[in-house]
């Protein structure tokens, strides 16, 4: 299923597949294939809505992960699985 390709779900997407850990704005710029400008319109409210936190500062660098704490992640990530397990029993039906 698929929802869009916006670079606020690309970033999602990224912090949800890697939820574990903890990230630099130039690895998610990287990885979620999103430009500087595009990440800083939108970060700042990921932060304050909870969605993202931001976890430590290394020299310069500010990092951040997801908030698994946060509801609309939780059920976010719960979703994510949902439509994961239903992909892989189609394509083993198939």
């Amino acid at each position: 299923m698929n929802f869009g390709d916006t670079p606020q779900l690309r970033v999602l997407d990224f912090f949800i597949d890697n939820h574990f850990f903890d990230f630099p704005i130039t690895e998610i710029i990287r990885e979620a294939k999103v430009s500087y400008n595009s990440l800083k319109q939108f970060l700042p409210m990921f932060i304050q809505s909870g969605l993202i936190i931001k976890t430590r500062r290394i020299g310069k660098s500010d990092y951040f992960k997801l908030n698994l704490e946060n509801f609309f992640i939780k059920n976010l990530m719960k979703l994510d699985w949902a439509l994961t397990r239903n992909s892989i029993k189609n394509e083993v039906l198939a």
